[in-house]
């Protein structure tokens, strides 16, 4: 494996909603995960770990002023975005790269700033079993995971952790890694 000391700087960003009511909440995903990747040695590489600190949709301003306190001018293609994501299975994680957002907000506030979607998206899954009404819908991604759920989540996260370790040097491979199941 090639040396990181050659490697340029990587941002890894989590989505979510900040305050203690929406901690574990389907729509705090990437948040979780971020928090789950600083406890492993992930953070002493080239790899700036970055909690956007705002309500999701304004997930741009959030990571803008992250990344001017640390004085930091980052190609897109050098960020990674964690976030839910309705339309994949619960359990199931996806890493693309020059992705539509969606309709995700988080995701559309980045574009926005950034200008382009030509940054890295770890999509995970927290499908719902049926389309509901806009209402139902938010009402279920802000709802807490089950038990049961939490220990898929967290079986999730070895994976996850594996896929971004060779996604700081080799994204591509990453990518077939982390889709392969």
């Amino acid at each position: 494996m090639p040396s990181l000391l050659n490697q340029k700087m990587k941002i890894i960003v989590g989505l979510g909603n900040p305050g203690k009511e929406y901690e574990k909440t389907r729509h705090n995903r990437g948040e979780f995960y971020l928090s789950k990747l600083s406890e492993t040695n992930l953070d002493n590489k080239k790899v700036k770990l970055i909690w956007p600190n705002e309500f999701m949709n304004n997930s741009g301003v959030g990571l803008k002023k992250e990344l001017a306190k640390l004085k930091l001018k980052i190609k897109p293609a050098d960020i990674l975005v964690i976030h839910d994501d309705l339309d994949i299975d619960f359990g199931k994680i996806k890493l693309s790269f020059g992705k539509s957002s969606a309709g995700h907000k988080g995701v559309e506030s980045i574009i926005k700033l950034l200008k382009t979607n030509k940054f890295w998206r770890l999509r995970v899954g927290i499908a719902l079993p049926k389309k509901p009404d806009h209402k139902k819908m938010v009402d279920f991604i802000l709802k807490k995971f089950t038990p049961a759920e939490e220990k898929i989540i967290n079986k999730n996260f070895k994976k996850i952790a594996e896929g971004l370790e060779t996604w700081l040097i080799h994204p591509d491979k990453a990518m077939s890694l982390i889709n392969s199941s």
